[in-house]
């Protein structure tokens, strides 16, 4: 049965960097699609008129591409309210109530800081506007075990299961739904898809600049957090998990829990922190910091499938360049024939998926070069590009959730699972080590691999 569509929306936090960066473009893109005709309510604490509000709209459209469409901005607009206000305020939440009208089916987006999720549920609770209505909570969804479960018993409280919607903007992006699609939907892979051909599986997100103005949220955070305990750990369930039973993202999210439940807990052997030389002396920075920038770990999957195959994640601020990428690396032939096989030269046949700053797969292989002697290269056969007229992530996941469909969010019990992972090193680990701005990170990086292992560091090129 078709879920009913959502008929309004309702942006906390309208006034913030996300809405102006994020959450306009992708409103205006859906309105140009003809995905988005309701009413939209922005709520925020400042004072603000509606024509403020429309500025503020206008000039994030100008910044993030312009305006080539500027009946579908004038669209936009209209579509508009705003209402400022405390979310600790019952008053805020009859305001409203009162600028939704007639509307009964609401999503309300979360755009805030962590700290308001849970005042700005209970209001939501409290005033009646979760009735037939979602949910839509931005990332970080808690910040340890203790604190993801204590957001999850209360958005249960109010919502449920079903219309809560935690958002990773990093599982709207295309490349990261091929990987999924690649991986079930080509029967060549399943055979070789395991501890038998796999040495190890390697997944890169890298950035070539600083904190820039988010020291203070970095402090509160820091790398592991931030980046790896989600986006990098939902890249790497989409690649270890089973083939699901069905199409319904039930099934997805089940086949997805298992294998955040089948993660081994880390130890502070298995990870390896960096921080980029001056960040202390970054704005909001503590000047005895011991955030991470950079942060490395070896993971391991408990599973008939991926039983002792190491998993290698990588993060970090100031490295060598920008780009997210995985690497999956075969072992090497059983037998050496040839003197120049992967097995004497180093890196195997592998599949690379590059996520950005363009999208591709890539199967590596040795070809044999022209002449009698049995010498070759190893080359890469591009099987996917970059494709014109992709949805923008967050499009792509408003969308859906004013939908219903919660195929790309993350449910309770992998929320907790993937916590539960990292937990034990969130508090018990070493102290940072210092690297270069333009490295790689810390050479400490490199006691995670086993013997023969290398890491792969992505191409600034391809």
């Amino acid at each position: 049965m078709t879920a009913p569509r959502s008929d309004a929306l309702v942006v906390f936090g309208v006034t913030g960097d996300l809405a102006h960066k994020m959450i306009f473009p992708a409103l205006y893109a859906m309105v140009k699609h003809g995905a988005l005709t309701v009413p939209i309510v922005g709520v925020a604490l400042p004072k603000w008129s509606l024509e403020d509000l429309h500025k503020r709209v206008v000039d994030s459209i100008k910044l993030s591409g312009g305006v080539d469409d500027r009946a579908a901005l004038d669209r936009l607009l209209s579509l508009f309210n705003y209402v400022s206000g405390d979310y600790n305020e019952p008053d805020t939440f009859t305001a409203i109530r009162s600028a939704l009208g007639m509307t009964r089916r609401p999503v309300h987006y979360l755009a805030i800081p962590p700290s308001l999720f849970d005042v700005t549920i209970r209001g939501l609770g409290a005033s009646k506007l979760a009735e037939n209505a979602r949910v839509v909570v931005e990332k970080p969804f808690g910040r340890d075990l203790a604190s993801a479960r204590k957001l999850n018993r209360s958005a249960r409280a109010v919502f449920p299961e079903d219309s809560i919607f935690r958002i990773d903007h990093f599982l709207g992006k295309e490349a990261i739904m091929n990987i999924l699609y690649f991986r079930f939907a080509n029967s060549f892979l399943e055979p070789i898809w395991n501890r038998n051909y796999i040495a190890n599986v390697q997944v890169t997100l890298s950035e070539d600049f600083g904190v820039e103005n988010r020291g203070g949220f970095y402090e509160t955070a820091g790398c592991l957090r931030d980046v790896i305990q989600n986006h990098l750990f939902q890249i790497v369930a989409l690649l270890a998990m089973e083939v699901p039973a069905d199409r319904n993202f039930g099934a997805l999210h089940n086949e997805q829990a298992k294998v955040f439940q089948g993660m081994r807990p880390l130890t502070s052997a298995d990870v390896v922190r960096g921080q980029y030389a001056g960040y202390r002396k970054e704005p909001d920075v503590a000047a005895n910091s011991d955030v991470e920038t950079f942060c490395a770990l070896r993971l391991f999957i408990d599973s008939w499938r991926w039983a002792a195959v190491p998993w290698y994640l990588r993060s970090g601020k100031y490295l060598a360049t920008t780009a997210t990428e995985v690497v999956v690396e075969l072992k090497a032939p059983p037998q050496t024939l040839f003197a120049d096989s992967a097995a004497t030269l180093g890196r195997c046949n592998y599949l690379r998926f590059r996520i950005s700053p363009n999208s591709a797969i890539a199967l590596a292989a040795r070809v044999k070069r022209a002449g009698k002697d049995f010498v070759g290269d190893q080359r890469e056969l591009y099987l996917v590009e970059e494709q014109p007229g992709e949805e923008l992530p967050y499009e792509r996941l408003l969308g859906d959730a004013m939908a219903g469909d919660g195929a790309l969010f993350a449910r309770e019990d992998a929320v907790e699972a993937a916590w539960a992972v990292v937990d034990p090193v969130l508090k018990t680990h070493h102290k940072v080590r210092a690297y270069k701005r333009g490295s790689w990170g810390p050479k400490g990086a490199d006691t995670l691999l086993a013997a023969g292992d290398d890491w792969h560091n992505p191409s600034v090129t391809k």
